[in-house]
């Protein structure tokens, strides 16, 4: 076990964790020049097209220093916010990680916050200065900026560059000498933590742990802590590239286990896998993911809604961060209230659904979770517009606030005030990090950094600013439910909960939206928004109209005026009777309202 290392790679976005993986992967051989190309362990399309990573991916290497052979674990890992789950799990399979700064943009706000996360697991920490051969790199400033965080020395900082593989052999070394090798023992009953798992079609469910205590043998009868159930281990290995099958896996290491499992309800990350003849403790300090956003997926053909609970019960294996329930709503039918950890998440799931499990959703205006308390002391917890209580039972509503870090140079700090104070947040301080870096801190309602916060924060400060966020609690606001109706008809799926200052403006601005959106009918639409009984903004969309004066020619004006009230009672009649149908661009609209 002492020739085991098991670490990390953490950094802000962008600043080469994919790209420093690849080079130890290629400077210690285990991927072969047919095989290797950039960010080789993004292996999902989405991935590789945005250029990010969403997955956590595992990989071991074999390494050799002073004659003797390393195992080095090595966990790649997300560096946007939205991910942060992802990042919080790998660094409880690990005993170190390298902390990666680019040598051209400095310590960011994620930087921070990943070594953080780390810190709590108790991680030995290598800090290394990447991208060091760019003509923008500040090595020296980059340099003070680390010391000042963790306090280390500056000879313990590496420098390095993943593109050209400068330093790596140094970066290898490191890791023997600085992280700790693995503590267990393999007499104990076997303790297992799972850390992520993926669906397979055709072995089933494939669940990736890290052991803590005790083997794993293949054909061993293993069980489940959390859940009670018994499996047989038809295969254990480690992860190569690919998967490599072996006899046995040892206290220190990371394996996949394939059980034959098909149902996606057995197996939850964070859960401790243990032999059934013999069971371990449960493995603590997992913690359970808190969704920030809610929104509500549909199929959009209602008879699709068996085939997309399969879908997202096997997406939810790859991706715990996804938490879901059902739903229903009179426009869209059967669907599911999703929870997830932002808006990127969001729409990579909508995508992966479409991808990998050709599936077409709609998905209705995203909200936060809120609490609502009665006139008769009831609590009411809100997620989606149609819990929220009548307005007249309400005592009042809370809402969930943050403490958002937001990291730039002070040229923009006019710019921040303004978006942060418009947005409803309260500046709590600010410290100059660097003369040229400042760091500000906010609190704010998650409501209103959810929409589109972080590309406002981007254009503002010219993609200069980091943003990250931890969640504080609930606060007490004024928040409303704003129904859109189609000619008296509330449109459940675009109803939105919002603060009222906000609601006249969004809801203008939703009317004006429809308005360009649905088609014109034989009768005139009116498209109100309104909260309660009170409309507060209104656009019609006039009907189409047969010129039905047209065969008269010369004669009475009676003659006309009888046609034309005739078209109007027509009108009158259809308009009763009439439904107006809300194409799927109508909710794609309502998210990039600005």
């Amino acid at each position: 076990m002492k020739n085991i290392r098991n670490f990390c790679i953490i950094a802000h976005i962008d600043h080469g964790k994919s790209t420093l993986a690849d080079r130890l992967l290629e400077h210690t051989k285990t991927i072969g020049e047919r095989d290797m190309m950039n960010q080789v362990l993004d292996d999902m399309d989405l991935e590789r097209e945005k250029g990010i990573t969403i997955k956590s991916h595992a990989i071991q290497i074999a390494y050799t220093s002073k004659g003797e052979t390393y195992n080095f674990n090595l966990i790649d890992t997300p560096g946007h916010v939205d991910f942060s789950y992802e990042v919080s799990r790998a660094l409880a399979a690990c005993e170190g990680a390298l902390l990666l700064v680019d040598a051209s943009q400095g310590i960011q706000a994620q930087t921070i916050s990943n070594l953080y996360l780390a810190i709590d697991n108790d991680l030995e920490i290598i800090p290394v200065i990447n991208k060091i051969d760019m003509d923008g790199a500040m090595i020296p400033e980059v340099q003070d900026q680390i010391i000042d965080l963790i306090g280390c020395k500056v000879e313990d900082i590496l420098l390095a560059s993943g593109k050209s593989g400068i330093g790596i052999e140094g970066i290898l070394e490191a890791i023997v000498e600085r992280i700790p090798a693995p503590k267990g023992d393999y007499d104990a009953p076997l303790q297992a933590l799972i850390f992520d798992s993926v669906y397979n079609s055709f072995r089933g469910i494939i669940i990736y742990y890290r052991i803590m205590n005790g083997i794993l043998r293949k054909n061993d009868k293993i069980q489940f802590v959390a859940t009670g159930q018994n499996y047989n281990a038809d295969e254990v290995g480690v992860l190569k590239l690919n998967m490599t099958p072996k006899e046995e896996v040892k206290a220190g290491d990371v394996g996949y286990i394939i059980t034959g499992i098909k149902n996606a309800k057995e197996v939850k990350v964070g859960d401790t896998i243990t032999l059934a003849n013999n069971p371990g403790e449960m493995i603590h300090g997992f913690e359970e993911v808190k969704p920030m956003v809610f929104a509500g997926i549909f199929p959009v053909e209602t008879d699709a809604f068996e085939e997309l609970r399969e879908c997202m019960d096997k997406l939810q294996l790859n991706d715990a961060s996804l938490t879901f329930e059902l739903e229903t709503s009179q426009a869209l039918g059967f669907g599911f209230r999703c929870g997830f950890l932002g808006l990127l998440h969001m729409e990579i799931i909508q995508e992966r659904l479409e991808r990998e499990f050709n599936q077409t959703v709609i998905t209705t205006v995203p909200n936060v979770g809120f609490i609502a308390y009665t006139s008769k002391g009831d609590k009411v917890i809100v997620n989606n517009p149609a819990e929220m209580p009548e307005p007249t039972k309400i005592d009042h509503i809370e809402e969930p606030f943050i403490r958002a870090q937001i990291i730039s140079s002070p040229d923009y700090i006019g710019n921040i005030m303004t978006l942060c104070l418009g947005k409803r947040g309260i500046l709590l301080n600010q410290t100059y990090l660097t003369p040229t870096r400042v760091e500000l801190t906010f609190e704010m309602p998650l409501t209103e950094i959810v929409f589109d916060f972080y590309d406002k924060l981007k254009s503002q400060t010219r993609g200069y600013a980091s943003f990250d966020y931890t969640p504080i609690g609930m606060r007490e606001a004024d928040i409303v439910k704003m129904d859109i109706l189609l000619n008296g008809e509330k449109v459940d799926a675009l109803s939105a909960l919002i603060h009222r200052s906000r609601s006249q403006d969004f809801g203008r601005k939703l009317c004006e939206k429809l308005k360009e959106l649905l088609t014109k009918q034989q009768f005139q639409i009116a498209i109100q928004a309104a909260i309660g009984a009170k409309v507060i903004a209104r656009e019609n969309i006039s009907a189409m109209r047969k010129d039905v004066t047209a065969k008269c020619y010369g004669g009475d004006i009676s003659r006309k005026r009888k046609l034309l009230e005739k078209q109007k009672e027509g009108k009158k009649r259809m308009r009763q009777i009439g439904n107006v149908e809300v194409p799927q661009e109508a909710f794609l609209a309502v998210l990039k309202l600005d």
